[in-house]
């Protein structure tokens, strides 16, 4: 069986006992970093073997491990936080499992992007996740694209690239388009900042931005799609 465990995105706390008990009875745990999560790991007196698994070795590493299952291994995989697939390594691994027909099961767990849009006040009935955007060729197009949604979209972002990517919302969105910043989700510096995106900017311009980010970005409405449509035309 592959296990896909979420881990904390801060508070150590968030580890369910699910999730520490998969870890302590498998035979091996996939990381993404073995230095991170060993210090999570410690911290929960879990002696497994880690081996190396991420965006830059995944590929050449499916073939190891589905030998490993198919020959009735236990093996969990973790990231260094949050839930693996989303924004980080597992997504290649979890196919490449379904396509053979070994058993996968996904744990219930941390993810940022949740509590960022539930403690946003922005709606959760409907949303839109992207992650990251990307960073050069795509860019403007995926922007184009999210400013006409009429759902609640979701970007993660660095703390050096936040006031860039708020510029870009002003400049694609609208200025009066509101926004969530939620950083440090669950550790002790945690923080929601609602705003029309224009003043979150300004904030952040002042007080610049630290730890992991979620913007949150409110949906357009019927008249935010018409402005939208009559600005990119």
């Amino acid at each position: 069986m592959l296990y896909v465990v979420p881990t904390p995105v801060g508070n150590l706390e968030d580890m369910t006992l699910r999730a520490i008990r998969v870890l302590r009875e498998c035979d091996v745990i996939l990381c993404e970093d073995t230095r991170t999560s060993s210090k999570l790991l410690n911290h929960f007196d879990i002696k497994k073997p880690l081996w190396s698994f991420h965006a830059f070795n995944e590929h050449k590493a499916l073939k190891g491990i589905t030998d490993q299952l198919t020959e009735g291994k236990n093996i969990a995989l973790i990231s260094d936080a949050g839930t693996p697939g989303i924004s980080d390594p597992g997504f290649l691994l979890v196919r490449e499992c379904q396509m053979l027909g070994l058993p996968v099961t996904c744990l219930p767990g941390p993810t940022a992007f949740v509590p960022a849009l539930v403690a946003s006040g922005l709606p959760a009935d409907r949303f839109y996740f992207e992650g990251f955007l990307p960073h050069k060729k795509g860019r403007q197009t995926r922007l184009v694209y999210l400013a006409g949604l009429d759902a609640t979209v979701i970007l993660y972002e660095s703390p050096q690239r936040v006031l860039r990517c708020l510029g870009e919302i002003s400049r694609y969105f609208g200025e009066s388009r509101k926004v969530c910043v939620a950083r440090e989700i669950s550790k002790l510096h945690e923080e929601f900042l609602t705003l029309p995106v224009q003043e979150a900017a300004e904030h952040f311009t002042k007080h610049p931005a630290r730890g992991e980010i979620v913007i949150v970005v409110e949906g357009a409405g019927k008249d935010k799609n018409k402005q939208t449509e009559e600005e990119t035309d």
